[in-house]
């Protein structure tokens, strides 16, 4: 019997019989010169780190700062690493290893580019990363097996089976069965919209109901979202999407240690990164910082419950209204705007601090934004922030 190798099976695959294109070939170089140019970056923040450590700066600077400075330099020495041999392995025609590397390339540009905007803000300085998740975006693309086989079927053979789907309201099922929605990104983009329209729908209720007075708890420059709540439920589905069928105390369990883990992360953030406090629990039982709580992560735990038994059925029906031959060119559209949303969020966030920290304006961006988007207008469209700029890390 002939040996296989299965590690170099799963990592390597077949050569695939073709040649790269040359456009491919060249975005593996691209890719393999921009690996080097991110290890010299990365040696120079690893050395700055251990300066900062040798000269005792954390000991002024704060443990916050210093935990982000150290993870900083850590993350951009692994995604040097990831993008050089995400270059290698596309020259090497090395498919599967690069499709996986490429997926890794996009994990670590996230968390470097919240490193940088916790030290520096969003400045010009994410260009550099935005251009690596570009190419790493392309490369899986191209590379990665799943995609390719799909784009070798047969279109009409495709466009049959999704009218069939559609027709009978499985459309975005996992066809695997191993889970229940199929976790490509028109379903998670969806999930994020609705579950951000209805959190924020809660959070207004709430505030109305427990205060006795309305509070506008947006978290989006423009539109009615509160993001909070839509990245908490695509994170509780992308975890839970294969534990529909759990037990409901499991799910409880799981959803509330998820939602408290991410409400405590997306505080720590906002504040590190802009000097913003959306909540605080100190006051509440049980609190863990501030930052969350026990009778906070429970209320997470029903609401996982609720979703992955109620929710997510409900939502598939919704998304099974909207004729298929629209969907995907809807939700291109619906995704560019609320991309600009965001990113205009956090342009305005971050000239709010600017501001709050007394720096003038002096470029172009920051003089739209005090005209357009200034204190009083931003205190009235994000009316459960607190602007406190001196908690924040940068200088």
């Amino acid at each position: 019997m002939q040996h296989v190798n299965l590690r170099d099976e799963v990592l390597s695959g077949p050569l695939d019989g073709r040649a790269l294109p040359a456009s491919v070939r060249v975005l593996g170089a691209l890719c393999f010169m921009g690996g080097l140019v991110l290890m010299m970056l990365a040696f120079e923040a690893l050395y700055r780190t251990g300066v900062h450590f040798v000269e005792g700066d954390y000991a002024s600077e704060g443990l916050s700062a210093t935990i982000v400075i150290v993870m900083r330099a850590v993350v951009l020495a692994a995604l040097a690493v990831a993008v050089g041999l995400l270059g290698f392995s596309v020259l090497r025609n090395r498919r599967r290893l690069a499709a996986q590397l490429a997926r890794v390339v996009l994990v670590l540009v996230f968390a470097a580019a919240l490193c940088d905007i916790m030290i520096l803000g969003v400045t010009w300085r994410l260009a550099p990363l935005l251009a690596a998740q570009v190419a790493a975006v392309a490369a899986q693309a191209y590379l990665d097996p799943s995609i390719r086989e799909e784009r070798r079927l047969r279109r009409k053979l495709h466009n049959m089976e999704l009218r069939d789907e559609a027709a009978e309201g499985t459309l975005g099922r996992d066809r695997t069965g191993r889970g229940y929605l199929e976790l490509n990104f028109f379903n998670l983009f969806w999930i994020f919209t609705v579950a951000s329209v209805l959190g924020l729908l809660f959070e207004n209720t709430f505030h109305e109901l427990y205060y006795h007075a309305y509070q506008n708890r947006a978290g989006l420059l423009f539109g009615p979202f509160s993001p909070i709540y839509g990245i908490g439920a695509v994170l509780m589905t992308l975890a839970l999407n294969r534990l529909h069928d759990a037990n409901v105390v499991v799910l409880f369990l799981a959803s509330a240690l998820i939602g408290g883990a991410f409400e405590y992360a997306a505080s720590w953030f906002m504040q590190l990164a802009f000097g913003v406090v959306s909540w605080d629990y100190s006051n509440m039982w049980l609190s863990i910082g501030g930052r969350t709580c026990v009778p906070f992560m429970a209320l997470w735990g029903l609401m996982g419950v609720l979703w992955v038994k109620f929710a997510l059925p409900a939502l598939l029906r919704l998304v099974n209204l909207v004729p298929w031959r629209w969907r995907y060119a809807l939700t291109a559209v619906c995704a560019t705007l609320m991309l600009v949303d965001v990113v205009m969020t956090l342009q305005a966030l971050d000239c709010w601090y600017e501001r709050a920290s007394g720096a003038p304006a002096t470029s172009n961006i920051q003089r739209f934004y005090a005209a357009h988007f200034d204190d009083s207008y931003m205190q009235n469209r994000f009316q459960s922030m607190v602007m406190h700029p001196e908690t924040a890390t940068r200088g």
